[in-house]
């Protein structure tokens, strides 16, 4: 379907405002035209609390316009957005449900607001700005608290017909698997996402394998979170590498049977999890190659690292509250 207007006329130029509401974060930017971040500040997010995440929301944009002529809002949600990019639908990690979003912040900010799924802004970001930008059709694959997905075909955002397209995390994977946040059992950000790694790896934390894991968490399994796990594989433990090439494997494989369907030009692993580089990337990227159909006579799409790191969802928003 065509992308929506946003409901009052936006100038196509000046400066717009992305947020990215996550489900432990809410990180806000001020952004120009090119895509350059030229503000941003971030607070934490009262995930259970809907009315406390739009008051958040809310203050952090009027930080940013008192110091900022902002035209318009973008606001890059986790969860099912409407196709008039409007309201939140189901937010499987944040306490929303049929939530106007844009009129709940538009009545607090006087300013015109734009929603849009979180990966769908971070995917837009990085083929508008960044790793993606050199293709007209890309998947996006964001690998945080869940997994996101963003599709971009024929250079345009791919939403579907009701908005909700690219819900890649809860892709069922497992028959009768472990419980989602979405209600659903076996969906794949419960085996590929930063908090599987970080439940996985304190189910395995009293291992001798872990030991060194272990101590560093102070000898509490309930102390080891997703940074503690990345910088121990970034030093070299070995059990820590482990746990990261498990989470590359289950992505790489999902990956696999995606490109049956979308056959992108370029595929961009972003979140936070990504930060591992290679130590993600390659297991990713080997998973994907053993399990591609036609491997060795057809074109296979690279697998790249957003290029935009974390503020890629606030560009991407920021610049569909433009459009």
């Amino acid at each position: 379907m065509s992308d929506p207007t946003p409901a009052q006329p936006v100038p196509p130029g000046g400066l717009t405002c992305g947020i990215d509401v996550g489900g432990t974060k809410i990180a806000g930017a001020v952004v120009d035209v090119d895509g350059t971040v030229v503000d941003e500040h971030r607070v934490v997010s009262p995930a259970n609390d809907a009315d406390a995440v739009e008051d958040a929301i809310a203050q952090l944009v009027k930080e940013l316009a008192a110091r900022h002529d902002l035209t318009a809002v973008g606001i890059g949600a986790a969860g099912y957005v409407d196709a008039g990019r409007r309201t939140v639908m189901f937010a499987p990690n944040i306490a929303w449900r049929d939530e106007d979003l844009a009129s709940e912040i538009e009545a607090r900010v006087a300013l015109p607001v734009v929603v849009e799924n979180d990966a769908n802004a971070a995917a837009w970001g990085e083929f508008t700005f960044g790793a993606a930008s050199d293709v007209d059709d890309m998947l996006m694959v964001t690998v945080g608290t869940g997994v996101g997905g963003g599709i971009v075909s024929g250079g345009r955002l791919f939403r579907g017909a009701f908005g909700t397209a690219a819900e890649i995390g809860h892709l069922r994977v497992v028959r009768g698997g472990r419980q989602c946040g979405c209600g659903n059992l076996g969906c794949l950000e419960q085996y590929a996402s930063g908090s599987a790694l970080v439940k996985e790896t304190r189910a395995l934390a009293h291992e001798p394998a872990a030991a060194a894991l272990l101590e560093r968490a102070g000898g509490d399994p309930a102390a080891i979170d997703g940074p503690m796990i990345t910088h121990a594989a970034a030093e070299g433990d070995a059990f820590a590498i482990a746990q990261v090439a498990e989470l590359g494997r289950w992505l790489g494989e999902a990956i696999a049977s995606l490109v049956e369907v979308l056959d992108p030009g370029a595929i961009v692993i972003g979140g936070g999890v990504s930060e591992s580089g290679d130590l993600l990337l390659e297991p990713v990227r080997e998973a994907f190659l053993s399990q591609l159909t036609g491997r060795g006579h057809r074109p296979v799409a690279e697998i790249r690292t957003a290029s935009l790191g974390n503020q890629a969802g606030v560009i991407g928003a920021a610049d569909l509250a433009r459009r």
